[in-house]
């Protein structure tokens, strides 16, 4: 990476999460403009909203920038049980009972155990938060700052971040998220990534010994997403799982590799729970699953026996 713009000042611990360009780019496929972005945002003191489908790597991509950075980083599962309670923490109960209310008694949540560590807050289904919840995280990105009462005053380490992400096409279940939430994030969209790159992902996850299986399982998920009866397909990971469990059941059953049945229960087991097919067309996910399979074995040359 370059070393930016003549005399460009950044305090050093920006100057540490922009160094980690490198190696964080090496321990991943792809995502070259994704990462300089997700690491431009860090570095510059803000918060930051990542939305796509699931399965594109948003976690994985994280996840790698604070390993490399040296920064905790502490996961929340977006979902109504995910109070303010649960977010901020709670004084131990039986400690409470025994000798009153004290500071050593008290469990951080992950939301005030980030800003005391200077590390990430991820929150994943950031728009299935309710809304209080949603509020809460607002005041301590826009404070830097959180009273909890019984123990007292947080203050956020310049470190501290909140990396949100949601599926913006999923509205079922899912919580309104404010103007005022929206101003305190930045935003960046992570959409799927190239045939190649997800090749190569798999080649990777997987270790698949047969290339045409590795072919055909990229390029079946890649059509899932835009055939006409499917409301969403599936991420990268249905791949992975195709050839991991194409691998297993040959083994068990000394299929052929390329053998009809053979694939469509693999398609069956590892690709079902992964696509939803419209309900208009009345028709099961394995049918579409197995449609997939037949028509793009023909379309890549490939004879199913």
């Amino acid at each position: 990476m370059g070393n930016g713009a003549r005399g460009a000042r950044l305090p050093g611990h920006a100057q540490r999460i922009l160094a980690t360009y490198d190696v964080v780019a090496a321990a991943l496929v792809g995502r070259e403009e994704q990462l300089q972005s997700v690491l431009a945002v860090l570095a510059a003191g803000r918060n930051l909203l990542l939305e796509g489908p699931p399965g594109t790597g948003k976690s994985t991509l994280l996840r790698a920038v604070a390993d490399h950075s040296a920064l905790s980083l502490s996961f929340v599962e977006g979902n109504a049980e995910m109070t303010p309670q649960k977010m901020i923490g709670y004084h131990d109960p039986s400690a409470v009972l025994a000798h009153g209310y004290r500071d050593e008694d008290f469990v951080m949540g992950p939301l005030p155990r980030a800003m005391h560590d200077g590390g990430l807050l991820y929150v994943e289904e950031f728009n299935r938060l309710p809304e209080d919840t949603l509020n809460t995280l607002l005041t301590a990105m826009a404070e830097r700052e959180l009273h909890i009462p019984r123990y007292g005053l947080v203050t956020a380490k310049d470190t501290f971040r909140i990396v949100a992400a949601m599926n913006p096409f999923d509205n079922v279940g899912t919580t309104r998220v404010s103007a005022s939430v929206y101003d305190r994030l930045c935003r960046m969209v992570v959409d799927y990534q190239s045939e190649a790159e997800e090749l190569e992902i798999v080649g990777l996850r997987a270790e698949p010994d047969v290339n045409d299986v590795l072919t055909l399982a990229v390029r079946v998920v890649r059509e899932s997403r835009t055939h006409p009866q499917v409301r969403f397909g599936s991420s990268v990971r249905g791949a992975i799982d195709f050839v991991t469990v194409e691998k297993s059941l040959r083994q068990l059953t000394g299929a052929e590799p390329l053998s009809r049945s053979h694939l469509d229960k693999v398609g069956e087991l590892a690709l079902s729970s992964k696509i939803a097919v419209d309900e208009v067309w009345n028709r099961r996910a394995e049918d579409v699953i197995r449609q997939l399979i037949h028509s793009t074995a023909a379309a890549l040359g490939l004879r199913l026996l």
